[in-house]
């Protein structure tokens, strides 16, 4: 039985799996995250195989069947995703201007060769990657992410990586476990197409408003559970049966609602909205409502 250790430093792994993956092996993979610059690594290698497979260890891409999830897990869940056009490590990589054509080459791949599926279970699944041909197969585990870090290419905040390499029959079990894990539809959800939709965006042509938009969420999506029922203001100070309630727009009925939020929570806030809308003039409806709000307090 062939056994190795992998440290990314001596010996790093993708140099391992040029030399393991082979045309027509079949690989398959269990992390938590994806990256299209792990793919450019192993391009030649990747092109080649019959199949590919991946599963997200954590949800990732799934569809909810609750509206919103809890903030702790909504923010990794984010992270995870984005990390399809690189990781906080791989930032050097994007400034290369690169990006499109590797989204591109990369979203071409997964069409031909390629699916995804994620834990919708909550549970925790573990890591590793297999590759099979018709005469050896193998495996390599833990490897907590499929990107340029992991695969040695990079460096990233780990204090020391270990990586077993197994072959036959040691490798078997993981390989049987993994069939299995991928057949299950009460544990897996496929995600392909979500995932090739999210890396066709990074080589679309978009309009500079869509652009501003996307900025906009991506600055601000991680605060949108701050919004609650159960965060609201409290209505039993009457505010909204105020004179001044009913002369305010739909957007600085909105700005109320979350100035007063941020108060009570952070006992501060700032207001930034444009010049014009209505912030800071004596006879403001905004202002005199905050004024009414705040002396309830």
């Amino acid at each position: 039985m062939e056994y190795k250790v992998i440290d990314n430093v001596e010996e790093i792994l993708r140099d391992d799996l040029i030399s393991t993956i082979n045309k027509g092996s079949k690989v398959s993979i269990a992390a938590a995250c994806f990256s299209m610059y792990a793919y450019k690594e192993l391009k030649k290698q990747l092109d080649s195989v019959d199949e590919f497979r991946f599963i997200f260890t954590s949800p990732t891409f799934v569809t909810e069947k609750e509206e919103k999830q809890k903030r702790e897990f909504y923010i990794p869940r984010l992270n995870r995703e984005s990390s399809l056009y690189g990781t906080e490590f791989e930032i050097k990589l994007r400034n290369e201007m690169t990006q499109k054509s590797i989204a591109r080459e990369c979203a071409d791949w997964i069409r031909k060769k390629a699916r995804f599926k994620s834990n919708i279970t909550g549970g925790d699944m573990p890591s590793l990657l297999t590759v099979e041909d018709k005469e050896k197969k193998y495996v390599y585990q833990p490897l907590n992410g499929f990107t340029t870090v992991d695969i040695g290419c990079e460096r990233g905040n780990y204090v020391y990586t270990l990586i077993n390499k197994c072959g036959t029959p040691a490798s078997l079990m993981y390989i049987n476990a993994f069939e299995s894990l991928w057949n299950d539809k009460d544990k897996l959800q496929d995600v392909t197409e979500a995932v090739i939709e999210n890396i066709t965006t990074a080589y679309n042509e978009n309009s500079p408003e869509f652009i501003y938009f996307m900025t906009l969420y991506h600055v601000f999506s991680e605060f949108l559970d701050d919004i609650s029922e159960d965060e609201l203001p409290n209505e039993a100070t009457g505010f909204k049966k105020s004179k001044i309630w009913n002369m305010l727009y739909d957007f600085q009925s909105d700005a109320v609602l979350a100035i007063i939020n941020k108060l009570e929570r952070y006992n501060g806030c700032i207001l930034a909205d444009s010049v014009g809308l209505g912030k800071l003039l004596p006879h403001s409806p905004l202002l005199n409502i905050m004024k009414i709000e705040i002396k309830a307090f």
